[in-house]
């Protein structure tokens, strides 16, 4: 599943962890030459720690980085480790490559203290094994304060705000938090100004008529680094944005722990969210959405609400399958482990599996190239070359 307590603790537990070696052939081998074409798999080896978050590439450099909850790991594009950041006590999700400043760019939550972060790391200088997130200087890390006032929202007006928990009316959208990242235009402006936008995580509820919506909020990084501080796991900060560049809804049912991960395809102008699936009978309950890039988003009915409320709504893509009493279109696809485009009709979705290594059980995930097909259920097809 997708959520995991981490309390606030020592990182040094993890730094060991992660310098056991990986199951991975490619891990023996050479330095390989620079890559210019993207193989067809990149495998992001076995490892003693949560599963598999999400994927960012850096395609011009050759490196890819796999999040597994609680560990980053970068490899070259033949799957050996070059380095890894360890010790993330909270949980580290979706990753994006950010080509403007070279970054990769990933949620992290502690939900226990109420802080929502966009973890930003420094690729270039992850350059061995078992860095510490907290100390070695790699990580750093801007607050978001939007997702705290709707995570801590007490709904239903008793004055106890409930926690961590779906099984309550507390939540604004039923925010869970955040999950899904990705680099691309604004909503509706293509080409424009990449800006970073994150999806919040949905608790699944069936109960309640006002979390049948993905919400993703908009940022321009360009000035964050006044924002950054480092990671501070026992003093968590509120450093951050007072308020977002945009923020959106779009109407696809409740899902399952919302936007586990969110891409912006440069070869369609689309964005893709991959989820897992909710639970509410009245709708499909589709894996895959995807956001019409050509359509701008419209004020409207923010649906299900206990007050009226109108927002800025995000047009599906009116293609998959479609559910004519929700209204609703999409695909059941994988994808919710990791998401990357290549922006020319080819993308990476990650496959996973656990791994038993002696007495050590590991989770693993890779980097397996797809096309887009468009077709119905799934729209994927693995590329064979």
């Amino acid at each position: 599943m997708h959520r995991h307590s981490y309390g606030f603790r020592s990182a040094a537990a993890f730094v060991a962890a992660a310098t056991i070696g990986i199951t991975s052939p490619a891990a023996a081998a050479g330095p390989p030459p620079r890559a210019t074409e993207p193989p067809l798999t990149v495998d992001g080896g076995a490892w003693p720690s949560g599963h598999l978050q999400g994927m960012a590439l850096d395609r011009s450099k050759g490196f890819m980085y796999f999040s597994f909850t609680n560990l980053l790991v970068k490899t070259d594009l033949r799957g050996s480790p070059v380095g890894s950041v360890t010790g993330f006590t909270g949980h580290l999700g979706d990753l994006d490559f950010n080509t403007a400043d070279g970054r990769v760019y990933g949620s992290l939550e502690y939900k226990a203290a109420e802080a929502f972060y966009i973890a930003i790391l420094d690729g270039d200088r992850i350059d061995r094994m078992g860095m510490d997130a907290e100390t070695s200087g790699v990580v750093t890390t801007v607050h978001l304060k939007e997702v705290v006032e709707d995570y801590t929202a007490d709904m239903n007006g008793d004055g106890v705000f409930d926690g961590n928990t779906g099984r309550t009316a507390d939540h604004r959208y039923g925010c869970s938090g955040i999950d899904g990242v990705a680099f691309g235009p604004a909503f509706g402006r293509r080409p424009g100004p990449q800006k970073l936008t994150v999806a919040y995580g949905v608790y699944a509820n069936a109960t309640r008529r006002d979390n049948d919506h993905q919400v993703l909020l908009q940022y321009d990084v360009r000035r964050w680094r006044a924002y950054e501080r480092p990671l501070t796991e026992s003093a968590p900060h509120r450093s951050g944005p007072e308020r977002t560049d945009g923020k959106f809804f779009l109407y696809t049912g409740n899902t399952t722990y919302g936007v586990q991960n969110l891409e912006y395809d440069g070869h369609s102008g689309n964005w893709l969210m991959a989820a897992y699936k909710g639970t509410k009978p009245a709708f499909p309950n589709h894996s895959l959405f995807v956001v019409d890039g050509a359509g701008r988003p419209v004020w409207g009915e923010v649906r299900g609400q206990q007050e009226p409320e109108r927002g800025r709504l995000l047009p599906l893509l009116p293609e998959g399958v479609h559910h004519e009493p929700s209204g609703t279109y999409g695909w059941q696809s994988t994808g919710q482990h990791g998401l990357v485009s290549l922006d020319d009709g080819r993308l990476y979705l990650a496959e996973t599996s656990r791994v038993q290594d002696g007495d050590v059980m590991k989770e693993s995930g890779r980097a397996v190239q797809h096309r887009w097909t468009g077709r119905t259920p799934t729209p994927f097809a693995k590329a064979t070359s």
